[in-house]
């Protein structure tokens, strides 16, 4: 039998990648170049499974993925949370004190400022992180060395020079595993739950202010709120949000209720359990 596979967005040795990797070591990450080929590979089937980042505690939301959530038909079935750790990585022989410019996507260079500073190195931005090593890796370059992580560094044969060199080390990142499955099965009751959903409200007076009413009446918990314009419409009318809770719990069933009669468009995306790394410190 062979073993499933799991899509995600960037280069082998990505973040996404070592994501797929720690929680589904039993199946084959497969890189994707952009989250519309990913998000496509779980929908055609050729992937079971999507590891999508959706955003991170110091660059804020991923924006692109959530314009493609809602049409995706894809269902969310878990979240992981992936702290971020970058290593600076050069070609076999190379010294810390031969590399004069580091290379990878601009938003990991900015958290790793200041390592580069102290290291005194200029910048040079590439498209990802793994990426950057990748490209090492073909054009041998002693000045040059990567900032990516680690699992880059053992796919394409590089060594790292510095561990650990951004800046937060709480940098972290939430991932959405998504399937294909209309209707995956439901997350046991022991767990805590998060259930995600999209929504349009009416175009009436306090539209939000009423439609989002009941969860404060019923007691229920919204970890997210996010609006965003759809098909290029400058009115923020549609929105993401999660809840703690399942929707058959009485309170967010309420809830539910009462945002369905402000809103002309209610979806849910998923129910999944609560990664525990929400309740650490």
């Amino acid at each position: 039998m062979s073993k499933g596979r799991i899509a995600f967005q960037g280069e082998l040795g990505a973040n996404s990648h070592e994501a797929c990797a720690q929680h589904f070591p039993a199946y084959e990450a497969v890189p994707h170049a952009s989250f519309e080929d990913a998000f496509e590979a779980v929908k055609s089937g050729d992937c079971q499974l999507g590891m999508i980042p959706v955003e991170n505690s110091i660059a804020g939301r991923v924006a692109d993925v959530h314009h493609l959530l809602p049409n995706s038909g894809l269902k969310i079935i878990g979240e992981r949370f992936k702290p971020i750790h970058f290593q600076l990585m050069a070609n076999p022989g190379v010294k810390l004190e031969d590399v004069k410019v580091a290379m990878s996507m601009p938003i990991a260079l900015g958290q790793c400022r200041k390592t580069i500073r102290r290291l005194k190195l200029k910048t040079e931005a590439t498209g990802d992180t793994a990426g950057a090593a990748k490209l090492l890796a073909e054009r041998p370059d002693p000045t040059k060395a990567a900032v990516s992580p680690a699992l880059a560094a053992e796919i394409y044969g590089l060594e790292i020079l510095a561990r650990d060199i951004e800046d937060e080390h709480n940098n972290t990142t939430r991932f959405l595993v998504m399937t294909a499955d209309p209707n995956p099965p439901a997350p046991p009751f022991t767990s805590p739950c998060v259930t995600s959903f999209v929504f349009r409200v009416r175009n009436i007076p306090a539209a939000l202010y009423k439609a989002l009413g009941g969860f404060a009446t019923s007691g229920v918990n919204m970890t997210k709120l996010e609006s965003y314009m759809e098909n290029g419409a400058f009115t923020a009318t549609f929105f993401y949000a999660e809840v703690d809770g399942r929707p058959e719990d009485r309170g967010v069933a309420l809830a539910f209720d009462e945002l369905k009669f402000f809103s002309e468009r209610f979806e849910i995306l998923g129910v999944y359990p609560a990664d525990p790394f929400r309740s650490r410190g």
